[in-house]
């Protein structure tokens, strides 16, 4: 990839592009600030740790005498001046290699120990030009192309009405998905930025088909804006759009608030998961369309939770979690026992009742308004992987919130709420329902003790292991109902069931 040049016109540009860098950058990036006295690098990288630090009072003072400066951010970074290093073989005295794998290094003078720092460096070479500068930025393209999507997401603001607007990072998840919290320059309300690359497509698995296509899982924003319309249709608070790029994959959106369900030691608060459970029988008592047109080119076709779906999302506890557990794979035998029993198990779901789901409908993707009354108060975000299928799913999506513990007294609370507004509907069937909520049980939560290993061994993410237990703990909650019992004694025979199975 080729290096990429902004021309800097003044300061206010120089930080602006620490600004947006701060959001490109990532743990074990080493950044080399290349340019003469005055051209910006100090300017630059006091900008860079504001911004990571989400404080403009951050005290960033020059290493110059003390040679390196380090900060305890969100990522943490380590501010290197060179100027005053005698010979490179000092860069060790200074515990670069360390800091360097554990977070960001910035590097002021990096000409004075260019032989010690890592070739795979970024370089920002800053020089004057007429009254502004000129930055040409240099690396390796995985690292460039970062950084080319954060300026592009830099343009496309400045295209759609949010010239020099304040950009933040408010959140990542386990996908490639990030979200940024825009303050416009105006001081007008803030916004929420998507930023949704497209996916890139995986190995074949089954059917000529890669894993994202075979379990649904949303490739652009389409389906997002496509299923916010039928949302916000249903008078539902979901966000509305304000500017938008379907093929970037970037999106301005409402900013429904930064409140959530939890309570600030990340407890639930029954109220807020009663009020949600509410939500979603409010939800599934009007049936969802299959197409949604998002323009006049462009329909969305809202996909079902079909058996390949369910069944290649399933097939993560024997692909991930198995080898893991146990040192060594699945059996050819067991994984045919497995997939033969999920067989009998969806078999089961010929005639219930289906809708709209919003596929993870719990904690991470709720918020709270206080303010609002009734269900207004419950804004939903994150829902690009909405399916049609069984609406037990969510129900044990939002009962058995995958990252937080749920109290049994809540989730029969919450159960209760639900059932008693969809008896208002003779059509609906509450015994086949409740064994769908323990089939759907099982079956979302054999996918996330795969999801939680992959996250730790494929995307360097350990930390969703913690929720390992947790998820045991539901999947024997939702082994208890008979007609999961086959399942329940394959666990067993495997030893996936068990009180160290989790660990």
């Amino acid at each position: 990839m080729p290096a990429i040049e902004r021309h800097l016109s003044n300061e206010a540009a120089t930080i602006e592009l620490g600004e947006d860098l701060a959001l490109a950058l990532k743990a074990g990036d080493c950044v080399a600030l290349s340019g003469d006295l005055g051209a910006g690098k100090s300017t630059f990288a006091r900008a860079f740790l504001r911004a990571l630090s989400d404080d403009d009072g951050l005290e960033v003072p020059s290493p110059t005498f003390t040679l390196v400066q380090t900060y305890e951010l969100r990522i943490p970074v380590a501010h290197f001046d060179l100027y005053r290093l005698a010979d490179s073989s000092e860069l060790d005295e200074l515990g670069f290699d360390e800091a360097l794998s554990q977070g960001i290094c910035l590097v002021e003078w990096p000409e004075r120990a260019d032989d010690a720092l890592p070739v795979s460096r970024i370089t920002l070479a800053i020089q004057h030009e007429q009254d502004g500068r000129r930055v040409t930025i240099s690396g390796p393209e995985d690292k460039l192309q970062r950084i080319s999507r954060t300026l592009a997401i830099r343009d496309f603001l400045n295209r759609n009405g949010y010239p020099n607007a304040r950009r933040r990072h408010l959140s990542g998840d386990a996908s490639i998905r990030a979200y940024e919290r825009i303050h416009p320059a105006d001081g007008s309300v803030s916004r929420i930025l998507m930023d949704s690359p497209r996916h890139k497509p995986g190995p074949i698995l089954e059917d000529g088909k890669y894993y994202q296509q075979l379990a649904h899982i949303a490739e652009d924003v389409v389906p997002f804006v496509a299923v916010d319309q039928l949302l916000l249709a249903r008078g539902l608070a979901a966000p509305k759009i304000y500017a938008s790029d379907l093929a970037q994959g970037i999106l301005v959106i409402e900013d429904l608030g930064s409140d959530g369900i939890l309570d600030k030691a990340g407890q639930p608060i029954d109220e807020r998961y009663v009020e949600s459970a509410r939500l979603l029988a409010r939800l599934h008592a009007e049936s969802a369309p299959g197409e949604i047109s998002v323009d006049q080119a462009i329909v969305h076709r809202i996909p079902d939770f079909d058996r390949a779906a369910m069944k290649i999302e399933t097939r993560l506890l024997t692909d991930w979690y198995l080898p893991w557990k146990r040192g060594e794979p699945a059996s050819g035998a067991e994984k045919r026992e497995f997939g033969e029993i999920w067989d009998g198990l969806i078999d089961l779901l010929r005639g219930s009742e289906t809708n709209l789901l919003l596929r993870d409908f719990h904690s991470p993707n709720i918020i709270w308004r206080e303010e609002r009354q009734g269900l207004d108060r419950i804004g939903l975000i994150d829902f690009q992987d909405a399916m049609i299928g069984p609406t037990a799913y969510d129900v044990a999506s939002l009962i058995q919130d995958a990252r937080v513990t749920i109290p049994s007294s809540l989730s029969s609370r919450m159960m209760a709420a639900y059932l008693e507004d969809r008896r208002a509907d003779a059509r609906f069937d509450e015994a086949t329902f409740l064994r769908d909520w323990h089939l759907m049980s099982a079956q979302r939560n054999c996918k996330l003790v795969g999801i939680w290993v992959r996250l730790m061994q494929r995307d360097g993410k350990p930390g969703y292991m913690k929720h390992m237990p947790r998820t045991f703990a539901y999947l024997q909650t939702a082994l208890s109902h008979q007609s999961l019992k086959p399942l329940h004694d394959w666990c067993m025979k495997t030893g996936i069931l068990g009180s160290e199975s989790a660990n």
